[in-house]
């Protein structure tokens, strides 16, 4: 497992340097899946890919395009790349790739040429697919980075991460909400501004504040749009560039139900719970309270996503909801249904949604995670797992064949 060392905090009336290190074991495997392919790394602002590549590919060629002497030297001699690396093994890190796409025509080259292995990050690909960029025609896999995940935390705390989300140097910060405004206010504006929405500033603002106020919650382009003032069919732009900047995604509705027919509408979740929790100003999210099971049921979904994304699963991540109200909250493939509940003890009148889906003999495995201190089998088809159990199965590869790695 690649290490992410994070430190914080500085006493300056002291006159010297004081750390807290966080030891961040990151669950992206970065060594594994370059053995046979050149990777696209893409991930949201400050999620770690730099301190990833610095820990994970320690003998890596880096040329990072933020530093401006790195990126004058390419941009006038893009074949420097090859008269410098002459070791065609050794791995050659281009990091922020989109600074300078024109980059990835000489990258192309060298691929085709001598097989030579890339990683190149970035943000996302949306500005270089809008600017026509050569996407490498298939010789570049691409991998996400996410925020933190509890397999990733030392000791990790759930409420604790209710509050701060999962960005790297923001969860073990004593000033974590100054931290989420400044992400917040700066990084949601350097990317409107670079995705081209600086004279839609005002709508998109009130874009995203009614987006976190209604983080998981079924996308109604109407009624979005009635409460922020935005066209519907400006909405759905909106909505596209908070998917191809990785700042949320969509689940999609699980429609292969035949005797109730299901809802098409998506669920949109934003990438981090801190950063809903700023931009909604939710404030304290407290055990036993509605936002508490809104919270938990992102917290698990995010969690899933990422193991399915670091483990190259391929598999369709939906929820289901049929027109007469009954709801499943995650379905993975079709292989494993997951009701996610915040009670204490799960009862039988909690699985009115997995037997309604069970009857139509769909789903090999269906589960409940809880709050329930201990797993139990509630019914033959229906197992109950506690919230920790549960994780640490999941990352673990064993809560079904098929995540085994």
């Amino acid at each position: 497992m690649d290490i992410e060392l994070v430190y914080l905090r500085t006493n300056s009336r002291q006159k010297r340097f004081c750390c807290e290190a966080f030891i961040f074991q990151r669950r992206l495997d970065l060594s594994k899946i370059l053995k046979n392919k050149s990777f696209f790394l893409f991930g949201p602002r400050s999620t770690g890919k730099t301190t990833l590549i610095e820990t994970a590919l320690p003998q890596a060629k880096v040329y990072d395009l933020l530093d401006d002497e790195v990126f004058n030297r390419l941009a006038l001699e893009p074949k420097l790349i090859e008269q410098e690396v002459e070791d065609l093994k050794k791995i050659i890190v281009i990091d922020e790739i989109q600074k300078l796409p024109k980059l990835l025509d000489e990258v192309h080259r060298l691929i085709k040429k001598d097989n030579r292995t890339f990683l190149l990050t970035g943000s996302s690909s949306r500005k270089m697919r809008r600017g026509g960029s050569n996407l490498l025609g298939g010789r570049a896999w691409e991998a996400n980075l996410f925020p933190l995940t509890s397999a990733e935390i030392p000791n990790f705390d759930l409420m604790t991460y209710f509050q701060r989300g999962g960005l790297p140097h923001i969860y073990p910060s004593k000033n974590y909400e100054e931290e989420l405004k400044s992400y917040v206010n700066l990084y949601l504006k350097e990317e409107i501004v670079v995705e081209g929405l600086s004279k839609k500033y005002d709508y998109f603002l009130r874009f995203l504040d009614v987006m976190a106020l209604s983080n998981g919650q079924e996308l109604n382009y109407d009624q979005l749009g009635s409460d922020a003032q935005v066209p519907p069919r400006t909405l759905q732009n909106y909505v596209q560039v908070l998917e191809d900047t990785l700042m949320g995604y969509q689940l999609k509705p699980f429609l292969k139900t035949r005797t109730r027919k299901a809802i098409a509408r998506s669920k949109f979740f934003l990438f981090d719970i801190g950063v809903v929790g700023k931009l909604s100003k939710r404030g304290l999210v407290q055990k036993g309270s509605p936002l508490f099971g809104s919270v938990f049921e992102h917290f698990i979904i995010n969690e899933i996503k990422a193991f399915l994304s670091y483990n190259r699963i391929d598999e369709d991540l939906c929820f289901w909801r049929s027109t007469s109200g009954f709801e499943v909250d995650c379905i993975v493939g079709q292989k494993l249904a997951i009701e996610i509940k915040s009670t204490k003890l799960v009862s039988k009148s909690d699985l009115k949604g997995l037997k309604a889906l069970n009857e139509e003999k769909l789903i090999k495995k269906s589960i409940v995670i809880s709050m329930d201190p201990t797993r139990r089998q509630i019914t033959p088809e229906i197992t109950v797992y506690p919230w920790q159990e549960f994780l640490t199965q999941l990352w673990a590869g064993k809560i079904l064949d098929f995540f085994h790695i």
